[in-house]
C-alpha cells in the first residue's frame, strides 16, 4: 500500500494538531501561567484525601482506609494508586502531556475523530465533529465543578464507540482492542453512572446491528463480533479489578446498599426516588440544546447593564451597592431543577446538523443514533417522565443506585455530533443536487424556523421560578422581562450562526465555493458558537494561583486544635457538617464530603448524630454547654467543636470517651432498629450494645485501654485488663477487611453500639493491634496489572496487523 503523505497523513497530523491547539488556547492559563480552576468538588477532594495521600507519600504504599471522613471509610473511593499500574503512563501519552483534567477534552476529540473516519467520513467534517463533542457546555461546567472523573468517563465514550464500530465492519482484532482499551480507561474513572449510561447506548447500537444483521442475514457473523467485543469488555473489566472490586464489595455497606433500619426497609436497596431524580431537566429544557438561555442560563448570572433588573432596582431606592451585588448574581434559571451551573448547549449548527442527519444520513445508522439520542433525553428527564424512569429504577439491575440523572445528557451530547456529521457528510458527497438541497432546505426550515418563533413570540412562556415567591412583584415582573430578553437574544444568535453554515453547505452543493472552504468555515462557526457560550461559565477569571493554597490556610480555630497532637474528633458546626472536607484536611472529622457513605453511619446521622448536635448547639445559644449529654458524639472522640474559624469559636469537649475504653454494662438487642433506639439514650462510657443473634455473648471487663501508635490502616493500643471482657474502639466498624490481634493472634471484631469495633479480651497485659487488610484488594490487584498489559500488547499487536495487512 502507498501512502500519499498530504492525503492519509497530514488530514489526520492536523486534526490532532488543532486538537492540541485549542486545549492550550482556552486553557492557556493552566498549561503557561500555572493557575488552576477554582474546582469546588476537587478542593473537597483534596481534603478528604490528604491523609491518603501523606500517607503514600510517606510510605509508598496505599493507606487504603482513612479516618479523616465520617469517623472512618474505605480510602480507595477517595483515591487509590496500584503499584504496577499503567493508566495513568498510558494518558500521558495518549494526551501528549496534558494536564489533567483538561487532557480529557483531548481524549475526547482523539476519540470522536476516530470513531467518525471510522465512518469513512472525511477529515474536515470529523474535525469539527470532534470540536463540538468536546466542547459543549455540559463539558465545560463539569469540569468547572470538579467532576473530573465524570468528564473523563464522557470523553472516552467516542473511542470506545469506535471500537466496537470498527470490529462490526471487519477488523475484529483492532476493534477489541481498541474496546478493550477504550473501556479499560473509562473504569480507570470509576464513574459508574456514566458507564451505566453507555453501556444502555452500546445496547441500542447492538440492537441496530442485530436487525440488519438479521436483514442482511449475516447473523451468526454479528454473533461472532458479540462475542469477541464481550471478551474485550471482559479484559477491561480485568484490568481494572484492584479498583472495581473493593468498590462493589462496599456498595452493600454504603448508602446505596440495603437499608438497616425498619422491617419495612429490609429488604430496599439503593436511592430513594426524590433524591436519586431530584435533577431531573424538564422536557422543554432539553432546548437548551439549541438556545443556551432557553430557561436563563444558570441558577445565578450576571445580568447586562440597564437590564429591566437594574432599572427597577434603582427606581425603588436599593443602595447600588445591593444593586452591583444583586445583577452580578441574578436568579436568571426558571427551569424545574433545584439549580444548575448553566445550561447544556450542543451548538446551534450541531443540533441543525442532527436534524438534517435524521433527514439524509443513512438508515442504519440515523435510526441508531436517534434511537440513542431518544433514549438518552428521556433519562435526562427523570421524574418528569415518570412512567419510563421510575420503571427503570424500580426493575433495572444497578439503576436505583444512581442521582442526578440529568448526565445522561453526555451520552444525547455524544450522538448529536456523530449523526450530524453522516447527515452532512451523505449531502455533501452526494451527487443528486437536487435531493441534498431538499434536505438541507428541509432541516433549516425545522430549527431555522423554530429558532425564529422563539425570537418572535418567547412572551407565550411564564419565565417564573418558585424562588420568585420571596421577591416582591415589581422584582419578579423586572426578572421576567430580563428572562425574556435573555431568551429572544440566544435564540436569534442561534438562527444567525444556522442561518450561516446552511448558506455555506448550500453554496457548496451548488459548487460556488469549494467543499474544504465550505466545510472548514462551518467548522470555524461551531467553534466560535460553543466557545463564546462556553466563556459565559468558564473565562479567565475562573483560573486563579492555587485555589488550594487559600481555601486551605489554617484559620485561627485551626491553629489552636493542631496545638493538640493525640488522637480525636472534631466536628464542625460552622459549616455544612455532613457536606464538607476542609475539617479533612487537618482533623479526623465527623462530617465529611461524599456521595457513598457507610450506610450505617448515614442511619446515624439521620437517627441520632443530626438531633444530638441540634440539641447541643440550642443549648449551647443559651450559654449551657452540656458536653454530658453528647452521648454519640463522645462515643467517636469528638474532643473539639468547631463553632467558626476564630480561636474563641473552638471548644473543647472534656466528655469524649477517647479512643477505646472498657464498659461497664452490656444491653443485648436483636435487631438494627432495637440497637438504634437504645444508642440514642444510651451512656456510651459505662455502657454498650451488641446484637445477640450476630455476635452472641460477651464477659464484662474492667482497665485501661492506651493507643500507643497511629496510622490510618492500623493501630496499636496497649491493654491492662483487670478483668477480661468487652473494649469499644471509637473507630467505625466495617467487616470487610479490618483484622484484630491480640498478641499477635488473630480475634473476632464485634460490631457494638450499632456501628463501631468492639473485642473480647481476656485478662493481662496485652498488645492489641488493628489492621485493616481487604483480601478483596490484595488479590485483585496483581490481576489488574497482568491485564492492563496484556491490552497495551493487544492493542499494538492489532495495529502492526491492520497496518501490515493493509
Amino acid at each position: 500500500m502507498r501512502i500519499d503523505l498530504k492525503k492519509d497523513i497530514l488530514p489526520h497530523f492536523l486534526g490532532i494538531a488543532s486538537f492540541y491547539l485549542l486545549v492550550l488556547l482556552y486553557f492557556s492559563p493552566i498549561v503557561f501561567d500555572g493557575k488552576m480552576m477554582f474546582q469546588g468538588d476537587i478542593l473537597q477532594w483534596e481534603g478528604s484525601a490528604k491523609e491518603i495521600l501523606d500517607y503514600r507519600e510517606s510510605t509508598g504504599e496505599e493507606a487504603l482506609w482513612t479516618n479523616r471522613m465520617f469517623g472512618g471509610m474505605p480510602s480507595y473511593l477517595i483515591s487509590l494508586e496500584s503499584a504496577g499500574d499503567i493508566t495513568n503512563l498510558l494518558i500521558k501519552i495518549a494526551t501528549l502531556g496534558l494536564p489533567h483534567p483538561i487532557n480529557a477534552l483531548f481524549m475526547g476529540m482523539i476519540g470522536m475523530y476516530v470513531f467518525l473516519i471510522s465512518f469513512k467520513i472525511r477529515a474536515e467534517i470529523a474535525i469539527m465533529g470532534a470540536w463540538a463533542f468536546a466542547f459543549n457546555t455540559f463539558n465545560l461546567i463539569s469540569l468547572e465543578a470538579g467532576h473530573n472523573a465524570k468528564i473523563w468517563a464522557i470523553c472516552l465514550i467516542p473511542l470506545l464507540f469506535a471500537g466496537i464500530h470498527i470490529a462490526f465492519n471487519g477488523k475484529k482484532l483492532l476493534g477489541v482492542a481498541l474496546t478493550a482499551f477504550a473501556l479499560m480507561l473509562q473504569l480507570k474513572f470509576n464513574h459508574a453512572q456514566i458507564t451505566y449510561y453507555t453501556l444502555i447506548a452500546v445496547v441500542i447500537y447492538g440492537i441496530g446491528q442485530l436487525v440488519y444483521a438479521r436483514n442482511q442475514k449475516q447473523l451468526p457473523e454479528m454473533l461472532k463480533t458479540v462475542a469477541i467485543l464481550i471478551l474485550g469488555a471482559l479484559l477491561a473489566v480485568g484490568a481494572n479489578a484492584g479498583r472495581l472490586l473493593p468498590v462493589i464489595e462496599y456498595g452493600k455497606y454504603s448508602t446505596r446498599g440495603e437499608t438497616n433500619l425498619t422491617a419495612d426497609e429490609a429488604s430496599s436497596t439503593g436511592l430513594d426516588k426524590e433524591y436519586a431524580f431530584r435533577w431531573s431537566q424538564g422536557k422543554l429544557e432539553s432546548l437548551t440544546l439549541l438556545i443556551p438561555n432557553f430557561y436563563g442560563g444558570a441558577s445565578r448570572d450576571a445580568l447586562p447593564k440597564n437590564s429591566a433588573t437594574e432599572q427597577a432596582l434603582r427606581q425603588n431606592g436599593i443602595a447600588p451597592a445591593e444593586i452591583n451585588s444583586f445583577i452580578s448574581g441574578a436568579p436568571t434559571y426558571w427551569g424545574d431543577q433545584p439549580g444548575t451551573g448553566g445550561p447544556i448547549y450542543g451548538g446551534a449548527i450541531m443540533v441543525f446538523l442532527f436534524v438534517l442527519g435524521i433527514i439524509y444520513a443513512p438508515g442504519k445508522y440515523r435510526n441508531i443514533f436517534l434511537a440513542i439520542t431518544i433514549v438518552s433525553l428521556m433519562l435526562s428527564w427523570g421524574k418528569n417522565l415518570q412512567w419510563f424512569n421510575y420503571t427503570l429504577f424500580d426493575y433495572l439491575p444497578g439503576y436505583n443506585k444512581f442521582r442526578a440523572v440529568s448526565m445522561a445528557l453526555g451520552v444525547t451530547l455524544f450522538a448529536i455530533p456523530v449523526l450530524g456529521c453522516l447527515g452532512l457528510e451523505q449531502v455533501i458527497q452526494n451527487t443528486q443536487k437536487k435531493e441534498a438541497i431538499k434536505a438541507l432546505l428541509t432541516a433549516f426550515g425545522i430549527v431555522g424556523g423554530l429558532s425564529l418563533v422563539l425570537f418572535l413570540f418567547a412572551g407565550m412562556f411564564g419565565f417564573r421560578n418558585a424562588a420568585d415567591a420571596n421577591f416582591p412583584d415589581w422584582l419578579t415582573n423586572a426578572l421576567q422581562e430580563d428572562r425574556k430578553t435573555l431568551l429572544k437574544n440566544d435564540a436569534f444568535r442561534s438562527f444567525i450562526f444556522i442561518t450561516l453554515s446552511a448558506g455555506l453547505i448550500f453554496a457548496a452543493i451548488k459548487q460556488k465555493i469549494s467543499n474544504l472552504v465550505a466545510l472548514a468555515a462551518v467548522a470555524i462557526l461551531v467553534v466560535i458558537d460553543v466557545w463564546m457560550v462556553d466563556k459565559r461559565y468558564l473565562d479567565k477569571e475562573s483560573f486563579i494561583e492555587n485555589p488550594s493554597a487559600s481555601f486551605f490556610a489554617p484559620t485561627p480555630a485551626d491553629q489552636k486544635i493542631m496545638k493538640d497532637q493525640e488522637y480525636f474528633r472534631v466536628l464542625n458546626i460552622f459549616e455544612s457538617t455532613f457536606n464538607e472536607a476542609r475539617t479533612s484536611y487537618r482533623f479526623n472529622s465527623i462530617g465529611g464530603y461524599h456521595g457513598a457513605k457507610m450506610g450505617r453511619y448515614q442511619d446515624l446521622i439521620e437517627q441520632a448524630l443530626s438531633p444530638e448536635i441540634n440539641g447541643f448547639i440550642q443549648k449551647a445559644q443559651e450559654g449551657n454547654f452540656d458536653y454530658d449529654n453528647i452521648h454519640v458524639l463522645n462515643m467517636l472522640n469528638t474532643r473539639y467543636i468547631m463553632a467558626g474559624r476564630d480561636e474563641n469559636a473552638v471548644f473543647e469537649n472534656p466528655s469524649a470517651n477517647g479512643p477505646a475504653w472498657f464498659p461497664q454494662e452490656i444491653f443485648y438487642v436483636s435487631s438494627n432498629t432495637e440497637e438504634m433506639t437504645i444508642l440514642k439514650e444510651l451512656q456510651t462510657k459505662t455502657q454498650a450494645t451488641i446484637n445477640r443473634n450476630e455476635f452472641g455473648e460477651v464477659a464484662i471487663g474492667a482497665g485501661t485501654v492506651d493507643l500507643i501508635a497511629y496510622q490510618p490502616n492500623r493501630l496499636n493500643y496497649t491493654v491492662n485488663a483487670s478483668r477480661g471482657g468487652l473494649i469499644v474502639f471509637s473507630e467505625v466498624y466495617y467487616p470487610a477487611g479490618w483484622k484484630a490481634f491480640i498478641n499477635g493472634e488473630e480475634k473476632e471484631i464485634l460490631r457494638v453500639n450499632y456501628l463501631l469495633r468492639g473485642i473480647e479480651v481476656p485478662e493481662g497485659t496485652l498488645e492489641v493491634e488493628l489492621r485493616f487488610e481487604p483480601s478483596t484488594y490484595y488479590n485483585s490487584s496483581t490481576i489488574m496489572v497482568v491485564v492492563q498489559y496484556l491490552i497495551l500488547l493487544l492493542l499494538i499487536g492489532a495495529l502492526v496487523f491492520t497496518y501490515k495487512k493493509q
